[in-house]
């Protein structure tokens, strides 16, 4: 995390101990006020305020679905999912969602965690999806999707209906979810990708490697 540069804003989709790591989030907030003097502002769903309230952020904007946030130049709204917020058992009513970017003529979807379900508005410039944690999990009806992140034929499946330019996959490679090896996720998807046509616009992420899209 030192190698970051100053972060401007951070978006947390939900509450769940692999997408809001409250170490993480307290050291980014402290390394950025040292490197300028304030802490970056953060996004997050309703009722997850508790949570981060004591992590040393400044700027806290609670978001419910469809609303927007405006930080100089860029929208920021938060969007639905399909999947849950809880961080423990008791906490049924804490919010989730995925966000969109938008900036000029740019826009990004970053789902968060979903399981497939309805289009949102089409022609977003990128799509960031999730890939991991889905071989295990695969249900057998379309109602079982309720609470689980994609398989990787869904994803792609969102990524082709959504008609992005770009798919940037995450959920991956970090926390041992589930009982998959760990770089099956990219090896399926990519397999996906080869015979949907799109092999050229799936872009995986490099850590430390920019990317201009």
């Amino acid at each position: 995390m030192r190698d970051l540069p100053p972060v401007d804003v951070i978006l947390v989709t939900h509450a769940h101990f692999d997408h809001l790591h409250r170490h993480s989030l307290r050291t980014i907030a402290r390394l950025t006020r040292q490197q300028r003097g304030t802490s970056p502002t953060l996004v997050i769903p309703h009722h997850v305020f508790d949570l981060v309230s004591d992590l040393g952020f400044e700027d806290i904007v609670e978001l419910e679905w469809w609303n927007t946030y405006r930080h100089r130049g860029l929208d920021i709204t938060h969007v639905p999912s399909r999947h849950w917020g809880a961080r423990i058992i008791k906490d049924s009513h804490r919010g989730y969602g995925g966000y969109v970017l938008r900036s000029g003529k740019h826009s990004v979807y970053h789902a968060g965690d979903t399981a497939y379900f309805f289009r949102l508005p089409r022609d977003w410039t990128t799509a960031v999806s999730g890939t991991g944690v889905a071989s295990n999990r695969r249900p057998t009806t379309r109602s079982s999707f309720a609470t689980f992140t994609p398989a990787r034929q869904d994803a792609m499946r969102a990524f082709l209906d959504l008609n992005s330019r770009w798919m940037v996959p995450m959920h991956y490679g970090t926390f041992r979810l589930s009982h998959e090896p760990v770089e099956e996720p990219l090896q399926l998807l990519a397999q996906e990708a080869a015979g949907a046509g799109v092999k050229d616009r799936v872009v995986v992420l490099e850590e430390g490697v920019t990317r201009l899209f």
